[in-house]
């Protein structure tokens, strides 16, 4: 049965240019054709997770510009419900630069925030039904992080499961990780909060990031998969061996996949298995959207 997903967090617009190798300090470059997708950490795990069967609702803010509504146009058509989408006058809508590097499909991205600064405790005091009514609550850091404290003591009030993407890396509010189910970084995010070196195991991260007060944590490791900790232990769960070719997106196609799994009732396990297999095909395809795949594709790469 499908899982119901709110996702409260952001909605850019992607400007990517491809490059030979990516830019140092100071440097130019010529880089190739230029292209635009929708994006933004929440409009894409909400696709994602609807990508895997969910029932998706979506939680922001976008400009009453072009910009916003094309974003809207290419949520819709994915099947998310945009009827706590705001638009948001004299704002733009949130815009990400990303370069992206040829022969590996590394990226570097700078993020202007735009509309998604604007999300408010307002919103989720507007929305605190549709929080309640959900499976999993899904957000990351790309909108103010009172806004993703308020809504996770909403979740947590009534027992609903929430999975906070703590990306990008910015300092939390005390007891926020205590309201939290499943806490998803990468190496460096988990690194960066916990204070520890960069070259601390995973799973000492893991073990430090629950003692911070999260009920899971998840430490995604690229193409080596990723690391699912919770008061049993520590799982290193691998994904599959494909040729990358732009890893914008991987990271939300994982997230968005491990909502909707767990919404399904899926274990931890389960759910970061198909996390890192949804993140791998997604790293096949160009931009970040477009790349992120169907169910289908990651139960047939799930089975073979």
């Amino acid at each position: 049965m499908a899982g119901r997903v709110c996702v409260i967090g952001s909605a850019n617009m992607d400007l990517v240019v491809r490059a030979p190798r990516l830019p140092k300090p100071g440097e130019t470059i010529l880089g190739g054709p230029f292209e635009m997708f929708a994006g933004g950490k929440g409009a894409n795990q909400a696709v994602a997770a609807a990508r895997m069967g969910a029932q998706v609702s979506f939680v922001g803010r976008v400009g009453s510009d072009a910009y916003g509504t094309e974003l809207r146009t290419a949520l819709s058509r994915e099947g998310v419900d945009l009827t706590t989408l705001r638009a948001t006058a004299g704002v733009a809508t949130g815009v990400a630069l990303i370069t992206v590097d040829e022969s590996g499909g590394e990226n570097t991205i700078v993020v202007a925030g735009g509309a998604n600064k604007r999300v408010s405790r307002e919103d989720v005091q507007a929305v605190s039904g549709l929080i309640r009514s959900a499976d999993v609550l899904l957000m990351q850091l790309e909108v103010p992080v009172d806004v993703v404290a308020a809504a996770a003591t909403t979740a947590r009030s009534t027992g609903r499961k929430v999975v906070l993407n703590a990306a990008p890396a910015v300092e939390l509010p005390e007891g926020l990780l205590a309201t939290v189910d499943v806490l998803v970084v990468n190496r460096g995010e988990a690194a960066a909060g916990v204070g520890a070196p960069a070259e601390t195991p995973s799973r000492d991260l893991a073990k430090k990031l629950l003692d911070l007060g999260p009920r899971a944590v998840v430490i995604t490791l690229g193409a080596r998969g990723a690391l699912a900790a919770d008061s049993r232990g520590v799982e290193h769960i691998p994904s599959i061996e494909v040729q990358a070719v732009d890893t914008v997106g991987a990271g939300d196609a994982f997230c968005g996949t491990l909502a909707a799994m767990l919404g399904e009732g899926k274990t931890l396990a389960q759910a970061t298995r198909a996390g890192c297999v949804a993140g791998a095909l997604a790293a096949t395809k160009p931009g970040a959207i477009p790349s992120l795949p169907t169910r289908e594709a990651v139960g047939r790469a799930l089975q073979a």
